[in-house]
């Protein structure tokens, strides 16, 4: 059984926001829990699914796409985050296509440099920027 205290604390952290198990451990190592406590609410938590790395994965990726991120930088986010490279790519593969997302980018108007930096600054891959812009100077 969990100390009251880890469990407290880590029920606390996620009233916030969702965190990751691996981010979850971490924040209640720095509070000064005992690993093994640590892990024990982290099981409980995620036993009752108040913690579930799928989720946050999920919400985090289509935040970031329907901001219009590319999969690399949302990769990096979430990477970050300490999610599990198997959630990262669920995560991923339930996104709108990239190209798709470049192009709300697009909708905001600029230079074609401008435009080139912009999409690279958000992840997206140097052939599909050269690609779109191609097609919007077309």
């Amino acid at each position: 059984m969990p100390s009251r205290t880890a469990l407290e604390a880590a029920s606390a952290a996620l009233a916030r926001r969702d965190h990751s198990a691996a981010g979850l451990e971490e924040y209640l190592a720095e509070r000064g829990i005992e690993r093994d406590d640590a892990r024990e609410a982290i099981e409980r938590l995620t036993s009752a699914g108040y913690l579930n790395d799928g989720r946050v994965a999920r919400a985090r990726a289509s935040s970031m796409g329907a901001r219009g991120y590319g999969d690399a930088a949302i990769r990096a986010d979430l990477e970050g985050k300490q999610l599990p490279e198997e959630q990262i790519d669920a995560a991923l593969a339930e996104l709108e296509p990239e190209s798709d997302r470049a192009r709300l980018v697009l909708r905001n108007g600029g230079t074609p440099a401008q435009l080139a930096r912009r999409l690279a600054a958000r992840g997206f891959p140097e052939e599909l920027i050269e690609s779109l812009l191609a097609d919007d100077l077309a």
